[in-house]
């Protein structure tokens, strides 16, 4: 029987062209629920985001928080979406998060709908602020335009780490079936369980992100100009009304990108990561309207880019460790020099990713603070900084190399709103000083050693290669041996997160969870060098990140480049050797 008539009308399609090949596509095999929730192409059958996963996924989420909080009904959960829609399935994150509110509200539990597009970060941050049992953001972030997303969040405020995933997951296999009246979403528009949190947030997000401004004055009166992008997402609004709870002009946006369009119709990815190509309008903007810097949300604006123009004219692309530098200068000097915060430094803490850069760590070293790394992904900073916040000490900054900055503790997850405005105050205040953020960022590196990075990846569609080529490395010569050097380049530790070994340690266990499913080994070099090459969770990549961390006082950076560009040489020959193994290289 057809609920969908678009999708039935796929489906009915194929059926009639007897096109076996693409009903297996559609439904050989369910999207599988993980950590990061569903991520896959808006569609028809059940590998799809459509209509009748999204019942089944949430009747599963439903049925699994039922079980775990006696509470549900009185305290409820909340729902927003992004601005993605796919015509010919029929499919939009409107219609899906409509769907799920239906999904709770039948069963009695409250339900905090946002009525309009919000970036990601108002869902975690509504779930903190209303105290509720878990949140759903419907997002694909910065994929290609056919793709959608389901996003959850625990009660936390974080993203769901191991067991949920596996929770929720094993409830949607046993909730297959749809309920009564689980298509008719109209039904929740008379529901006393239905609430719109949206006037309650824009209130008071804006207010709780104030509490990162402490240089009113400065901003009130700089002449410095910002030109934002929303890439087609749901940005514009909320970086402008940033702006305004700062006391800063409001950036020029970008006229051809700020409204929200599924299509994303003026950029091949809407990914600002992918660098330039994003920015072109951006550039011009900046050049017609005189601004010296351009900050760039991705769609669903939980991730910020930067770029600056140089004195030489020039454009300077922040890469995500450099913005992450100077953010958490920036950050630990406001709370130094202004905080009303009366805790101690060593109750302090910042946290990054393990395959971020380890500027953060020099920092507190020499300041006094702490500094934790974590497992990849914002779901796991999120959930580490409650657990210290809960023992009472203060988490100021996280921050991972995919251009994602958690700066204010209302919000534990990433959130490109206020890592713009934050951004766009420390420009302000540094022009009074007469500086560049390229100038301060070099200022950074004098004082806590330079940290010079170089990340890229490799595509493979053949798994069974990926798992040979780890294979190869923790068997290098002969059984169970790593490899004990790279070319001319020592080896000095090995982890490896996959095995839980690590070389360093006095047990010679890993510390950080260890994940069987994902490949990840991380090389510690002689020279100061660190490489980790690792599996990607969502892609056919094998990407690998390398840093050399240079002691303060060493400021030959060119030396350590090219010293840094041979490792990495040294890394794709030995380790990858990318011709035996068919490996496709990253497109510049």
């Amino acid at each position: 029987y057809q609920q969908n008539p678009k999708t039935y009308t796929i489906v009915k399609q194929l059926l009639a062209e007897g096109n076996a090949g693409e009903l297996q596509k559609y439904f050989g095999s369910r999207m599988e629920f993980g950590t990061a929730g569903l991520r896959a192409a808006m569609g028809a059958g059940i590998s799809h985001m459509n209509d009748l996963t999204i019942i089944q996924t949430t009747q599963g989420f439903c049925r699994y928080l039922e079980k775990n909080f006696s509470d549900l009904k009185k305290r409820g959960v909340v729902i927003g979406f992004d601005a993605r829609a796919h015509l010919s399935s029929g499919g939009s994150s409107k219609r899906f998060a409509r769907l799920a509110a239906n999904t709770f509200i039948s069963q009695g539990v409250p339900v905090y709908l946002f009525s309009d597009i919000i970036p990601t970060p108002f869902v975690p941050y509504t779930v903190t602020h209303l105290k509720l049992c878990a949140g759903i953001m419907v997002t694909a972030s910065h994929n290609p335009k056919q793709d959608n997303g389901y996003k959850v969040y625990w009660e936390n405020g974080a993203q769901i780490i191991s067991p949920h995933d596996k929770g929720i997951s094993q409830a949607i296999e046993e909730n297959q079936e749809p309920w009564p009246q689980a298509w008719d979403d109209t039904l929740i528009d008379s529901s006393p369980l239905l609430h719109d949190p949206y006037a309650m947030v824009n209130k008071e997000y804006f207010k709780d992100i104030q509490k990162q401004c402490f240089y009113r004055n400065i901003n009130k009166e700089t002449n410095l100009k910002f030109v934002h992008t929303s890439v087609h997402g749901v940005g514009h609004k909320f970086v402008q009304l940033a702006f305004k709870a700062f006391d800063l002009s409001p950036p020029f946006a970008v006229p051809e990108q700020k409204d929200p369009d599924p299509d994303f119709p003026t950029v091949k990815y809407p990914n600002p990561e992918e660098g330039k190509g994003v920015l072109t309008l951006s550039f011009a903007l900046a050049e017609k309207d005189g601004a010296r810097i351009i900050l760039a949300n991705d769609p669903d604006a939980d991730r910020l880019a930067v770029a600056e123009k140089q004195e030489s004219g020039e454009w300077k692309v922040f890469s995500g460790n450099e913005l992450g530098a100077l953010l958490g200068w920036w950050i630990f000097t406001c709370w130094k020099n202004n905080s009303r915060d009366t805790r101690a430094v060593k109750d302090v803490y910042m946290l990054s990713s393990t395959v971020s850069s380890k500027i953060l760590r020099a920092i507190a070293l020499k300041e006094g603070f702490h500094f934790e790394e974590t497992l990849t992904g914002f779901k796991w900073m999120g959930n580490r900084a409650k657990q210290l916040m809960d023992q009472g000490k203060a988490v100021l900054f996280a921050f991972e190399e995919a251009i994602g900055y958690m700066c204010c503790p209302a919000v534990l997850d990433k959130d490109g709103v206020s890592a713009a405005v934050i951004t766009a105050e420390m420009a302000s205040f540094l022009a009074t000083r007469n500086l560049s953020l390229s100038q301060q960022l070099k200022a950074v590196y004098d004082e806590y050693g330079f940290h010079i990075t170089k990340a890229s990846y490799f595509i493979c569609h053949d798994p069974k290669v990926i798992q040979q080529l780890f294979d190869n490395l923790r068997n290098f010569d002969g059984k169970n041996t790593y490899p004990k050097s790279c070319g001319r380049f020592k080896v000095s530790g090995i982890r490896d997160l996959t095995t839980g070994y690590d070389s360093s340690q006095p047990d010679q266990k890993a510390i950080l969870p260890t994940s069987k499913s994902s490949q990840m080994i991380t090389f510690t070099f002689a020279n100061g060098g660190v490489a980790t090459m690792r599996t990607s969770g969502t892609e056919p990549k094998i990407k690998y990140y390398s840093e050399l961390c240079a002691p303060p006082g060493n400021s030959d950076v060119e030396q350590l480049k090219k010293e840094l560009d041979e490792l990495v040489n040294a890394l794709e020959k030995h380790f990858f050797q990318p011709e035996k193994n068919k490996l496709q290289r990253k497109t510049e």
